[in-house]
């Protein structure tokens, strides 16, 4: 149903093995785009989601980071390791310079751990379409929504196809806006023929490898409004002090205070689940993790958040 995609930074990784087991239990499927040299993160982040006998989608071809020109270790990692993995499967990035031919050879030589098609900016559907052929009501894919209009989508109907949108909007952190409008796909998926959704959770679809100094510190927390059709929107609790990139604990207090407010206003319609709790520990201890456990708390809401909704 839920299809979260992560880039394989750190803490992408351990927010990932930290709710394995919700991950399991609500049906959502990760996809997982190895994004850093070093596997064995990625090795322990598979091995959670198999004890926690869930679903994993392993990208064997990375558009950025390490492995963007080559994806064998990623793919040796996989038949090494999770060769018997019920739950592990390889997911084929279809990008722009790819041709029919590279994709169909992916897919054969990954054809034991039933391969995902990720639509990214390929260029040709309806000849990768035709070339399936009989085989296409078997194949799954996944369509990034940014790449992939309804009439290159249509190209797929019969298979089962997951439609994924960035609904973050990448912009300096004192540039946003308290609260504005993320997604509506968890209502409307079944609207557009899809099977399942997803999103870049609230990282959005552009990749860094890192930023550089915070001049102002923001949380990212999704919520779902009644009032208004349960659309998803997210809040974007922002610093008061962005004129220069020093004191990010500092900052960091100062958006949190912004959050415990909202919260304690009853009005937030924020999903109190565990991450929301831990917010609130951070405060009343007056700590700053650093701002990649950040990103993980946040990560960790949003799955919360629809898996709440969702149950």
């Amino acid at each position: 149903m839920y299809y979260p995609y992560f880039r394989g930074k750190q803490f992408e990784l351990v927010t990932i093995r930290e709710i394995a087991e919700l991950l399991a239990e609500s049906g959502f499927v990760p996809v997982i785009e190895p994004v850093k040299e070093a596997l064995n993160g990625l090795e322990r982040t598979l091995r959670a989601i198999c004890d926690a006998r869930g679903q994993v989608i392993v990208i064997v071809n990375p558009g950025y980071g390490d492995h963007s020109e080559n994806g064998v270790d990623i793919a040796e990692l996989l038949n090494d390791k999770f060769a018997d993995a019920d739950g592990v499967s390889v997911g084929v990035l279809l990008k722009n310079d790819m041709s029919v031919d590279d994709a169909l050879a992916y897919y054969e030589q990954h054809n034991d751990k039933k391969p995902f098609f990720i639509h990214a900016g390929f260029t040709e559907p309806k000849a990768l379409a035709e070339r399936l052929g009989v085989d296409l009501d078997d194949t799954q894919h996944i369509f990034v929504a940014d790449h992939a209009k309804k009439l290159y989508r249509k190209h797929f109907r019969g298979s089962r196809r997951i439609l994924l949108d960035d609904g973050f909007r990448r912009r300096r952190n004192a540039d946003h806006p308290e609260s504005e409008d993320f997604s509506d796909l968890h209502i409307t998926y079944e609207d557009e023929g899809m099977d399942g959704f997803g999103d870049f959770l609230i990282v959005g679809d552009d990749y860094s490898e890192g930023g550089g100094p915070a001049y102002a510190v923001a949380i990212h927390l999704t919520y779902i409004d009644p009032d208004r059709d349960d659309v998803m929107y997210i809040y974007h609790f922002v610093s008061i002090t962005n004129d220069t990139p020093t004191n990010p604990a500092g900052k960091f207090g100062q958006a949190l205070e912004k959050l415990i407010e909202k919260l304690d206003s009853g009005a937030s319609n924020l999903f109190e689940g565990e991450a929301i709790r831990e917010f609130r520990e951070l405060h009343a201890k007056g700590h700053f993790p650093g701002l990649g456990y950040v990103k993980k708390l946040s990560m960790k809401h949003h799955v919360e958040t629809l898996a709440n909704y969702l149950d």
